[in-house]
């Protein structure tokens, strides 16, 4: 009989990645005429079901997921059943499936939203959704650095179309400069792995682990810099200064549903930096220079973002620079490296991404209520919604300048418990109280421009203020302030069960710093304690095995052509790795000579 729990609990990690890439390809079946002609598309209903669809089951997969990490178990995919290091593995632990969660809960009502009618206003608005969420997904989930670039590149293509979406002029001209920041970013990133690849001769995060603290002179140099330069890498994608400048203004002129589900790509890059810099480098001499580097840009980017806010002139300029705030916090959290300050950041990047959120839809709600006035920072008419639009906006700014009882303050509470242990104590204090009382400043500034000072209507039909407060809408877009109820009522749940939600994330901190367990779940291991990459292949006996069973013999999991002994004659593998082998053959350490390292067709 088929066992479907075994099945689910066999594959969960491809599925995440399978469910957006097949409504993708779903979708780009159906086709797609040209905007003017989706609203009376028949399609358009199919396009829509099949999307929603999509995003509740992943969200129902994601939560699936969490149920299975939350027991402590690592789970390993390896592709076409190769052993790591040298196959592709997706890896499901408590902090991917906890990401994944937080992507598919902001999914959800973004694309309910957007179905009512953003969706009208481009062309494949709902395959690069999806395809998004296949990059954010599998960014995620990968075991290796090189399909971290693979998956970045697939969530890049697609915002650069969903950055466009809904076309203009304002939006043509940032979104160049998005894609040219980006690519930049890309070619850094290769730079980073050759460097990496070169000096430790793998690209899978736990082997390069595993290695990295092994190596001597300049490759271990090489080593680290190359480390260094994957966290400028991503901290463009995150958004930290100095490489943060270019967010506010790109969110501000993206399309309301695309500037809200934006808000979890910059926890992309700090997921990122968290697992490659935070975990898979743990190597004195990276992580000194890492520590410091990243405590003073996290306090310097959350002091700036808050600045900002007291100055923007746009309410979406506003948002994105509370964002900015957001992530310096995050990134403080990250430099502490202990346990509590590790934890303390996963219960807050929740917080700031839904709330971000919420904020970047009600900017929508704003622009529709306000005319001619849009979301520009300046007195209008008021909004015939006025009382709701305040309610909600006041909300949002207690939740988002962390006072209590929202999450928001529950979060700061956790970080400042957390720098007990930091010699950056005071610095930590000191800056997010003051950024709290900053923000509220800022807060208190748009809601007087907002709501206090807008210009009564006129009642005589002769003024210019009366048309102008006639021509505005009685409603809200459509779904535009539900979506904004479902995002702050998953907050409010989120204060409710704190306490369990905590647990989790002290549990996935603990288990995120514990490199054995994480090498041992990836990398195949012998009897003696051997990993398999650095094992001698024995080339008369290649017994046939199946990924999963037991095999007495691990040089059956190897890779012949890898780590042969002719091997040692070519130069696709390290020097470092060559001089491995060559211990394990002969027995004794002996450095490969000049001639060996050269490739085997010189000889």
């Amino acid at each position: 009989m088929f066992d479907f729990y075994h099945f689910w609990q066999t594959h969960a990690p491809i599925l995440s990645i399978l469910i957006p890439a097949f409504t993708s390809f779903i979708l780009l079946i159906l086709g797609n005429p040209g905007a003017g002609a989706l609203k009376n598309d028949w399609r358009q209903p199919w396009r829509r079901g099949i999307s929603l669809i999509s995003v509740v089951l992943g969200l129902v997969t994601a939560l699936s997921y969490l149920v299975i990490a939350s027991t402590g178990q690592i789970t390993v995919y390896q592709l076409a059943e190769w052993s790591a290091p040298f196959g592709i593995v997706l890896v499901l632990d408590r902090l991917s499936a906890f990401m994944l969660v937080l992507t598919y809960a902001l999914a959800v009502p973004v694309l309910w939203y957007a179905s009512s009618n953003w969706d009208t206003r481009g062309r494949y608005f709902h395959v690069m959704f999806h395809f998004l969420l296949m990059g954010i997904t599998g960014a995620f989930l990968t075991g290796d650095l090189f399909n971290l670039f693979v998956f970045f590149e697939i969530l890049l293509l697609a915002s650069y179309v969903l950055l466009l979406h809904g076309q203009g002029r304002e939006r043509f001209q940032l979104g160049i400069h998005y894609v040219t920041i980006n690519l930049l970013a890309s070619a850094l990133f290769l730079i980073g792995l050759g460097m990496i690849y070169g000096s430790v001769g793998s690209l899978n995060m736990a082997d390069v682990g595993r290695l990295v603290p092994t190596l001597d002179g300049d490759q271990h140099k090489l080593a680290i810099a190359g480390s260094l330069l994957l966290f400028v890498v991503f901290g463009i994608k995150a958004a930290m200064l100095p490489v943060g400048f270019w967010l506010p203004k790109t969110y501000a002129v993206a399309s309301t549903p695309v500037a809200a589900i934006f808000t979890i790509m910059t926890k992309v890059g700090i997921y990122a930096i968290l697992r490659v810099n935070g975990t898979v480098f743990d190597d004195a001499m990276a992580q000194n220079i890492f520590k410091n580097c990243l405590m003073v840009i996290g306090l310097i980017t959350s002091i700036y973002g808050v600045i900002g806010a007291l100055g923007a002139d746009r309410l979406r300029r506003f948002v994105g620079f509370m964002v900015l705030s957001s992530i310096g916090t995050l990134l403080i959290t990250i430099a502490m490296f202990n346990t509590q300050a590790w934890a303390a950041g996963l219960y807050y990047i929740v917080h700031s991404t839904l709330i971000a959120a919420a904020f970047y839809l009600f900017c929508g709600w704003i622009t529709s209520q306000r005319g001619v006035f849009k979301d520009h920072l300046k007195v209008a008419p008021k909004m015939k919604q006025e009382k709701a639009a305040a309610f909600t906006y006041f909300t949002i700014a207690l939740m988002m300048a962390g006072l209590p009882p929202f999450s928001g303050f529950l979060g700061k509470v956790f970080i400042l418990q957390a720098t007990a242990e930091s010699p950056y104590q005071g610095w930590i204090i000191a800056i997010v109280l003051i950024v709290s009382l900053l923000s509220i400043i800022a807060f208190t500034r748009v809601g007087f421009i907002l709501f206090w000072r807008a210009n009564t209507p006129e009642e005589n039909p002769k003024e210019a203020n009366f048309a102008l407060y006639q021509a505005l809408p009685e409603r809200a877009p459509n779904r535009n302030d539900k979506a904004i109820y479902i995002l702050l009522a998953g907050l409010m749940a989120y204060v409710v069960f704190a306490s369990p939600i905590q647990q989790y994330t002290v549990a996935t901190a603990q288990q995120i710093q514990d490199h054995a367990l994480y090498n041992q779940a990836i990398l195949k291991i012998d009897a003696q304690g051997r990993a398999i990459s650095v094992q001698p292949f024995d080339p008369n006996y290649i017994p046939e095995t199946k990924y999963g069973g037991e095999v007495e013999d691990h040089n059956a999991l190897l890779i012949p052509d890898v780590i042969s002994k002719t091997s040692l004659q070519g130069e696709h593998i390290s020097e470092y790795k060559q001089r491995q082998i060559a211990e394990q053959i002969l027995g004794a350490p002996t450095i490969p000579n000049e001639a060996q390292l050269k490739p085997m067709e010189e000889h």
